[in-house]
């Protein structure tokens, strides 16, 4: 069996410190949820209160809103822990800053669309995650090219 060496760059435990604030997040968000799905009164299993209970109690509103901003976290939450280990191999200090950008820009996403007004997601700097997301896309893809390219040198 052969073993396979790994050199992380210098600064690549900031990436993994950046990975790892999402954890944080989704656990806050987690509890947010749980918060106003008591407060609302939304019993288990139900994902989400009813448009009729939504209409009729801010409180159901808030719980809504919060549910889909943490499942939209968990939607992206792959992508955006890929992309980060990807560009950390090469560019650590840029991967681990759009990291930390896109995780306070996802609370600022959520302190937004749980006020019960959905289209205050975006209010407050909550579309700095979405641009977080789009640097990382092109900078991930950049890196393997890169990483091809030097490949397909030897």
């Amino acid at each position: 069996m052969s073993a396979i060496t790994i050199t992380l760059p210098e600064r690549y435990p900031f990436v993994v410190a950046a990975g790892i604030s999402t954890f944080g997040l989704s656990l806050w968000q987690g509890v947010l949820v749980s918060r106003y799905r008591k407060k609302a009164g939304i019993a288990y299993p139900q994902a989400y209160a009813e448009k009729a209970e939504a209409e009729a109690s801010i409180d159901a509103m808030k719980f809504n809103c919060a549910q889909r901003a943490h499942q939209n976290t968990i939607e992206n939450l792959p992508h955006l822990l890929f992309g980060l280990l990807v560009t950390g191999v090469r560019y650590p200090t840029l991967a681990a800053v759009i990291g930390f950008s896109s995780t306070l820009g996802r609370v600022m996403y959520t302190l937004g669309y749980s006020s019960g007004t959905p289209k205050n997601r975006y209010n407050k700097g909550g579309g700095i995650a979405m641009a977080s997301n789009l640097v990382l896309f092109l900078a991930s893809t950049w890196a393997t090219v890169e990483m091809l390219l030097e490949y397909f040198e030897y």
